[in-house]
């Protein structure tokens, strides 16, 4: 697949087609994690970004190791956007999971 995107020179529009999708991913899922889990869901994203990193360094094709490395530092952007949707529901921005209790 990596060929035939660098013969077309295809592979950075590849690249940063799937970053806008992945960055786009985390998005709804910093919204979920804080509704169900709250805050306590941090270390999740910091276990996804130590493994994405560690997959990203082993892998040798320059697509997936491109794709690990921003899914890497995306999980760990969602730890600080976790604590900053805390305060977006405490603000009122976002609904609070009245299921749940507080942190």
């Amino acid at each position: 697949m990596t060929s035939l995107l660098q013969d077309y020179h295809l592979l950075g529009l590849f690249i940063g087609i799937c970053t806008f999708l992945i960055i786009g991913l985390f998005h709804p899922v910093v919204i979920k994690c804080e509704y169900y889990f709250g805050t306590r869901c941090w270390w999740w994203f910091l276990l996804l970004g130590i493994a994405g990193i560690a997959l990203s360094v082993w892998i040798n094709d320059v697509v997936w190791s491109s794709l690990l490395g921003v899914f890497a530092f995306s999980s760990f952007w969602t730890i600080g956007e976790i604590f900053e949707q805390r305060k977006r529901v405490e603000r009122g921005w976002f609904p609070r999971n009245p299921n749940r209790k507080k942190d």
